[in-house]
């Protein structure tokens, strides 16, 4: 009987230090952070993309995405200031700047008193600093990150808030909001006076290492995966972190994988589900730098669910799904929070969305976690 529950007691033991070995806790990371406080911070936002988004691209995808490899997952509350069921501007700004805001509000609080961005904290104290998106980067999403505005349709007062900061890096559509403009303004000249290189291609982008980068590529939204987009979003993300990581003292970079939520609107099961895995490469790009480097968290989540997407069907042998939606328009759902790295652990459970603002800022030591208004 000793003999027996000796042997018993050393299988136990055995099996719990293979569980907790650094290798198979976490095994992407290669260099632990001692003090779970991350340098660098890198921010995923998967437009309109709740749970069942994820699940078609993972189905679709043959049970493979990047996301798999998250150790640390809660849910945030999306809710408005204005209506329980948000917008792309105010569920961007509560994430931006810790403000619950009126739906259609970009950077603003609900009295329309501006509010400074993690991304501005990030520069004062000499971080580098970044935005990417598959849409227009004055769309409401990335606008939230950098601009100030009561509307989120004031595209070309947007354009002109990016040529009044010192942000590093930002890669996109859009290019008609700085020069086809009614004010007649140049803000690509602008921009390039203040040192930035300014580029209207991919090809051009990615082979960009160093320096002030505006990449433009497109005149408006880029197109869908399956309409044709290509390695834009992945290429994006490697250039703004190579470029970014260049800093020691380190950087905040937001990756917007925007078309999750036009693929929910359109009702479009398999649009949805091609653009979350094409969004899953950008995070596999985060997660290979932070693997590399050992200071860096890497957060994915989202603004707000859309469609009220639901799957009636699916295989994961042949990569299919029949879904079904509720709606065209957004949901109030509660959306994921993946997070991976130094400080993960702090973004599980059920939280507000203006708490993933407040725990960003922390993490990154950039002052008080109350959010501060402009003065």
């Amino acid at each position: 009987m000793k003999f027996s529950r000796f042997f018993k007691l050393l299988s136990i033991a055995t099996l719990l230090a293979f569980v907790y070995l650094p290798g198979n806790a976490q095994k992407r990371n290669t260099k632990p952070n001692r003090y779970n406080k991350p340098t660098n911070i890198i921010l995923l936002i998967g437009d309109g993309m709740g749970v069942t988004q994820v699940y078609s691209g993972l189905t679709v995808n043959h049970g493979q995405l990047n996301l798999n490899k998250f150790n640390s997952i809660g849910f945030s509350k999306t809710y408005s200031m204005s209506d329980y069921v948000t917008d792309s501007g105010a569920g961007a700004t509560a994430l931006s700047t810790g403000n619950k805001t009126y739906n259609g509000a970009i950077g603003v609080n609900k009295d329309t008193i501006p509010c400074k961005t993690i991304l501005e904290y990030a520069e004062e104290m000499g971080l580098s600093t970044g935005l990417v998106s598959t849409n227009s980067i004055t769309d409401a999403t990335p606008a939230s990150f950098i601009a100030h505005q009561k509307s989120r349709y004031n595209y070309e007062a947007i354009a002109t808030d990016f040529v009044k900061t010192d942000i590093d890096v930002f890669i996109g559509g859009g290019r008609n909001n700085f020069t086809v403009r009614k004010d007649k303004r140049n803000l690509v000249q602008e921009l390039r006076d203040k040192g930035y290189q300014v580029v209207y291609s991919m090809d051009s982008i990615k082979n960009i290492k160093q320096g002030k980068l505006a990449g433009l590529n497109v005149p408006e939204h880029n197109p869908g995966f399956i309409e044709g987009r290509g390695e834009m979003l992945p290429l994006a993300a490697t250039t703004a972190i190579n470029i970014l990581s260049n800093n020691k003292k380190g950087f905040f970079l937001m990756i917007e994988g925007s078309q999750i939520d036009g693929g929910a609107h359109a009702n479009n099961g398999e649009y949805v589900a091609r653009e979350v895995i094409d969004f899953d490469r950008a995070i596999g790009k985060a997660l290979e730098f932070a693997e590399k480097d050992g200071n860096t968290l890497v957060i994915v989540t989202a603004d707000h669910e859309t469609g009220g997407m639901a799957i009636m069907e699916g295989n994961y042998k042949n990569g299919t799904i029949i879904a079904n939606f509720s709606t065209v328009n957004h949901t109030g759902v509660m959306v994921p929070v993946f997070a991976w790295g130094p400080g993960a652990k702090r973004f599980q459970g059920i939280q507000e969305n203006t708490e993933i603002f407040d725990k960003m800022m922390s993490l990154l030591g950039l002052g008080t976690t109350l959010p501060g208004q402009i003065k």
